[in-house]
């Protein structure tokens, strides 16, 4: 009995798992842990909705990019996501470098200027938005998430795992 009783809490830990799901993009596979699920992708340049569970909001919602090529370059974009607060917003910025793959991670928190480029913008002030690079041999894949402060700042953990994830549990 204690036998089987060892062996199966050996096992547990590949049921815990079991439900993780993994989201391919850019030549990279990212798990997907709880408690993030695949949302409904409705974007044309969107390459996955991820939500994120929020306490008594709506969900977070990360969205992936891969547009093929370097899209602009890293500083390019994350200048433009810094570029979506009003005024000097604060921001941290974090590189990581994974054999020959460099990871950059930003959380800008202020004013975000919500709304698609070019379009009217609607100003949500405590906010917070995350953003990562993964420069890929070929492409560069995009996370972005933008939203309330306080239930962005819990989700940054599992954000920055979701990120390094193709990486094993480096990061």
């Amino acid at each position: 009995m204690k036998r089987l009783a060892a062996a199966l809490l050996c096992l547990l830990p590949l049921f815990l798992h079991a439900e993780d799901k993994t989201l391919s993009v850019g030549g990279f596979s990212f798990v997907l842990a709880a408690p993030w699920t695949q949302g409904q992708n409705t974007g044309m340049m969107t390459k996955a909705v991820l939500n994120y569970p929020a306490e008594g909001e709506s969900p977070l919602q990360a969205k992936v990019y891969d547009f093929g090529g370097p899209s602009g370059g890293i500083d390019a974009n994350v200048q433009r996501w810094i570029a979506q607060f009003e005024g000097t917003p604060e921001v941290k910025k974090e590189e990581l470098t994974f054999g020959t793959t460099k990871v950059v991670l930003v959380t800008a928190s202020g004013t975000y200027l919500d709304g698609m480029p070019g379009g009217p913008k609607t100003p949500k002030p405590e906010s917070t938005l995350m953003g990562a690079i993964v420069a890929g041999t070929d492409s560069n894949v995009f996370f972005k998430m933008a939203g309330p402060k306080a239930p962005m700042a819990k989700a940054q953990a599992d954000f920055k795992k979701l990120v390094v994830s193709p990486f094993g549990k480096q990061g």
